[in-house]
Formats: structure tokens, C-alpha cells, sequence
């Protein structure tokens, strides 16, 4: 007899499809049988050993975080709720350009400092891996070899593999280092990752040129993988920073999937529809594209990361003693406050838009939830004197939310239909980016229910069988026999994300039930023990032979 038969459900099968009734039978973690309107068909029900009643919820995939920052946090977390609560099934890794694999001992080291905002420095985590494939296993490990709590995959991050090549300098690489470069990518892509990322306003990737780039993003399409830019600006040049991506991965051979892509700060209020256009004539011309966001205004990162590029350049100490001394940090301060820092996407600071969500150091505690500007009037001194204070005494480690979003741009993006659902979600802090805890339940509460943006089925959609194609995962997205059972089961009535910008880590409500390999993670609305979640691999099958 079969494990589990979920009756009654109203069966939102992530095609777009209109929604249908159903019984679901689940066995060994797949969708084994669909009877449709079981009920009223008057037919022999299938039985199972447990049997959930299901009227009233819909019944969908599993939803696919196409952006995720849980690197460290899958393996320090076992329960997870930020994600499983929200119905999350699968995450992916290793964004931006920026993660801890592949790694030597050197640049693990660099890497845990650069990005200790997004992930912690990981005093908690044996980092036990250094190739990519030994990230994977670690993942399949996750908690005394019982697993993680949400299935995830990984992107070779860019700027990682150029640290490990290169290093932090702000040069062309050398023809030795890019055939490493390359290798590294290709032997990433052969251990099971399903990309490449990139963070072009992070350091030190963003020194590498579009001939770099377009040679990495070769291997890529070589693997039938697809590349996740954090573009070159979304402020000022934005639109040209896309141009620059999707020509690049034409000219390159390789898919494309636009990571967080929005139209933010003042220049490009309303631009939305110029974005969308641009696309559309690179789709119509046959360029594989996609693209994800997520359901908010405002953005999240370090505070280090506005810098101008030249002053990170060399990597994490060697930004520390540019802020100490006086004179560079006033040219710094200049690049910033009136030139425009790349790092702030080529527009001048505004530090009323930058709030501090959280510190590394607790002393620095009263810092959060104020932005600079707060706090340097608090302070009595110039909101750069504050930045610059707790860049120091923080040691690079603080996080921001940057409100420069626009509610029309996210609107009209969301609706474009190669859109997927991204939280961007950063874990780390007292005040995190709601998103983190709130993206998918946001999606079906605010943009289905409350304002209706998208239908309930073309919204599914997008958080499901879209990005299953984008990761080539033939059997995850859809509602069908043979498929994996990682499923949600929500209340469209009352779904809703818990978190805001003050609470931001409330979990969603209306989502009672979520299966992961066909076992509950989320069981009447509550964590369970269980730890089904593994490293989901790609197979990828090599086009090419240009590596030697």
C-alpha cells in the first residue's frame, strides 16, 4: 500500500493550467497516481497508509528559490523554518559571483571574510570541503548524515574562481590563469553544479572583462548550464548593464538568467517597460533567457559593497587600511558621495536610503534598523564619518537594506513570462530584509490575492515549473505522475507572509503543509524533525570538446 493519499486538494499543477480537484497518491517520494475529481467521479478512491483531508488547500509544486544566500545556513540550521515555512523545496546557491567553493586554503579564508554579511564568518561550520563536488557531498551529509532541511543547487561563482586564479588585483587575467579559470568552471559544472554566477559590482569579479567573461560563459554553454549575473549596475547604466549581458551570453553560446533584475534608484523610476523590451527582442531573436525577483522595493547587501571598486581592491585588509587612512577614505567618501561609486551602482550615495539590518560585532547593536543618516545626526557628525566608523570598527561585516526600489517596476516585471521567484534572502542580523522570511508567501498573499498582479495559477507557475526548466530538472515543477513529491499545500485565502521590516523574522501563515522527497519538513503548520533535503546534481551532457 501506498505512503500517503492527499484527498480533495485543489490541484495547482505549476503548468498555468486552470487549477483541478484530486486525489494525490505519494510513495518512495514521488507523485505515483492523480485521480482527478476523485469525488464526484463516484470511483474507487485510492487508499493509502496515512490519508490527508485536503479540502480547502491547494495543492501545488514545491516552490524554487531561484536566489538564495543559505550556503552556510543549510549546514548550521537543521530546521530551516526561514525557507521550509515557506514552502521552499529546493533553493540555489552560490550567487553573486561569491561562495566557498572551489576553494584552496588561502582564498576559503578571504572568501568567509568578503562575504561574512551575507553568511556569517562560520566560526559554527567545519568547513571540510574545498572543490565543489565535496560542497555538494557536505550538503547530502548535512546533519549527522540524515540530510538538510530543503533540497538545494549550486552556481560556480565567478568571483571566487578569479580570486582563486587571479587574485584580488584589478587586471586582465593572464592566459594561464584563464585557461585555470576555465577549468575550474568545467570541473564545477562536472561535479553537479548547474551555472555560473557572477556579482559585477562585487569584488574581485567585477574586474574581469567581457572577453573573460564571454570564455567562462563558453565552458558554461559547453555543459548546458546557464550564467546568473548580478549585472554591472542597477542604477545608473542599468539598462546598458543588461544590453552588456545579453549580447555577452549570445555571443557566448549560453543561457542567461538575470539575477534580482530590477530598475532601482530614482533614474529609473518607470523604466520597467524599457527593461521588458529589451528582453523581448532577445527572446524573439531565439536568446534563451530568464530572469527572478523578489516582491519588495528595497535592496540588501553589505555596507562595504558600495565602495568604489578601487578601494577593494586587494580584498578584505586591504580595504580595512584605505578607511584608515585619512586621506584615501576622503577621496572614497568623494567617489561616493558625488561622483557615484560603481559599487553604488554609479549613483551618488544617498544615506537616508541605507539602513543597517545587522551587525558582526554586537557592540554596534544600536546601529540597527537607523539608517546612516539617522545615526550620523544621533552622532552629531557627517553620515560618511558614520559609514566609515562602522565599516572599521564592524570590520566590514555590516548589512544593509537600501530603499530604492519602485513599486511599479517590481509590478510590471513580476508579470513578464520569463519571471521567477527570488528571494535574495540574507540570513544573517538582527533586522534582515523581510524577503528572507517572506518572498513566497508574499507572491500568493499581496500580488494574487490582495492586488492581483498575476492568477493564481500563472503566479505558481512562476515559482515552480519555470525555474525547474531554467535548472534543466526534468522531474520537479509540475504536479504529475512520476514527478518528485516535493510539494505545498496553502490556504489561498489566508496565506500570507509574517515578516515585515520590523519583525522581519515572523514566519508566513496559511501554509499547513509542505513534503520534501514525499516526507512532511512542515506538518499542521509546524517544523518536523525531518531532514529530506539533499544537493540536487545536474547530469550535464557535454556538447563540446574544446578543454584539453
Amino acid at each position: 500500500m501506498e505512503e500517503l493519499v492527499i484527498r480533495d486538494a485543489d490541484v495547482v499543477d505549476g503548468s498555468g493550467e486552470p487549477s483541478y480537484r484530486a486525489d494525490v497518491v505519494v510513495d518512495g517520494g514521488r507523485i505515483v497516481s492523480i485521480v482527478k475529481e476523485a469525488a464526484a467521479a463516484g470511483c474507487q478512491r485510492p487508499k493509502a497508509r496515512r490519508e490527508l483531508d485536503a479540502e480547502g488547500l491547494v495543492l501545488s509544486p514545491g516552490f524554487i528559490d531561484m536566489h538564495a544566500h543559505s550556503d552556510l545556513a543549510l549546514l548550521r540550521d537543521p530546521d530551516h523554518s526561514a525557507k521550509a515555512a515557506q514552502g521552499v523545496t529546493l533553493e540555489v546557491l552560490g550567487q553573486d559571483g561569491l561562495s566557498y567553493a572551489p576553494v584552496d586554503d588561502r582564498t576559503l579564508a578571504e572568501v568567509r571574510r568578503a562575504i561574512t554579511g551575507w553568511n556569517g564568518y562560520g566560526d559554527d561550520i567545519d568547513f571540510d570541503w574545498r572543490s565543489v563536488g565535496e560542497y555538494l557531498d557536505r550538503l547530502d551529509r548535512g546533519f549527522d548524515g540524515q540530510g538538510i532541511a530543503v533540497n538545494a543547487a549550486y552556481l560556480v561563482p565567478q568571483g571566487t574562481v578569479r580570486m582563486l586564479a587571479v587574485g584580488w588585483e584589478d587586471r586582465e587575467a593572464t592566459p594561464q590563469e584563464l585557461d585555470r579559470m576555465r577549468r575550474l568552471v568545467a570541473e564545477g559544472l562536472e561535479q553537479g553544479a548547474v551555472g555560473m554566477s557572477s556579482g559585477l559590482t562585487y569584488t574581485p569579479g567585477m574586474y574581469a572583462e567581457d572577453a573573460e567573461l564571454t570564455e567562462l560563459c563558453r565552458v558554461v554553454a559547453e555543459y548546458d548550464g546557464y550564467y546568473c549575473p548580478h549585472h554591472r549596475s542597477y542604477g545608473a547604466g542599468a539598462l546598458e548593464a543588461y544590453e552588456e549581458m545579453v549580447a555577452l551570453t549570445r555571443q557566448a553560446g549560453c543561457s542567461l538568467h538575470l539575477a534580482h533584475a530590477t530598475m532601482n534608484f530614482g533614474v529609473n523610476k518607470g523604466r520597467a517597460p524599457e527593461l521588458l523590451s529589451l528582453l523581448d527582442e532577445a527572446l524573439a531573436a531565439g536568446a534563451d533567457i530568464s530572469l527572478d525577483t523578489y516582491p519588495y522595493t528595497p535592496g540588501c547587501t553589505t555596507l562595504v559593497a558600495l565602495l568604489p571598486s578601487w578601494a577593494s581592491e586587494g580584498g578584505p585588509e586591504a580595504i580595512l587600511k584605505r578607511l584608515a587612512d585619512d586621506e584615501t577614505a576622503e577621496r572614497i567618501r568623494h567617489h561616493m558621495e558625488v561622483v557615484g561609486a560603481d559599487g553604488c551602482h554609479g549613483v551618488p550615495v544617498e544615506w537616508d536610503t541605507i539602513e543597517i539590518s545587522g551587525v558582526a560585532d554586537e557592540a554596534l547593536a544600536d546601529f540597527v534598523g537607523r539608517t546612516i543618516l539617522r545615526s550620523a545626526e544621533a552622532r552629531g557628525e557627517a553620515p560618511w564619518a558614520t559609514a566609515r566608523h562602522l565599516l572599521l570598527a564592524d570590520r566590514l561585516g555590516s548589512t544593509i537594506l537600501q530603499h530604492v526600489g519602485h513599486e511599479e517596476n517590481v509590478r510590471a516585471i513580476m508579470r513578464h513570462r520569463v519571471h521567477t521567484g527570488g528571494s535574495d534572502g540574507i540570513l544573517q542580523g538582527t533586522k534582515p530584509h523581510p524577503r528572507a522570511y517572506g518572498t513566497f508567501p508574499q507572491y500568493l498573499g499581496r500580488y494574487v490575492r490582495e492586488v492581483g498582479v498575476l492568477s493564481l495559477e500563472e503566479c505558481v507557475a512562476h515559482l515552480t515549473s519555470r525555474p525547474a526548466a531554467r535548472l534543466r530538472l526534468p522531474d520537479r515543477g509540475l504536479v504529475r505522475e512520476g514527478h518528485k513529491a516535493d510539494l505545498v499545500l496553502f490556504d489561498p485565502e489566508t496565506v500570507a507572509a509574517g515578516s515585515t521590516y520590523e519583525n522581519p523574522h515572523t514566519l508566513p501563515t496559511g501554509i499547513p503543509y509542505v513534503l520534501v522527497d514525499g516526507r512532511f519538513v512542515i506538518e499542521d503548520g509546524r517544523r518536523t524533525d525531518v531532514l529530506a533535503g539533499r544537493a540536487v546534481r545536474r547530469s550535464p551532457v557535454r556538447r563540446n570538446a574544446t578543454l584539453r
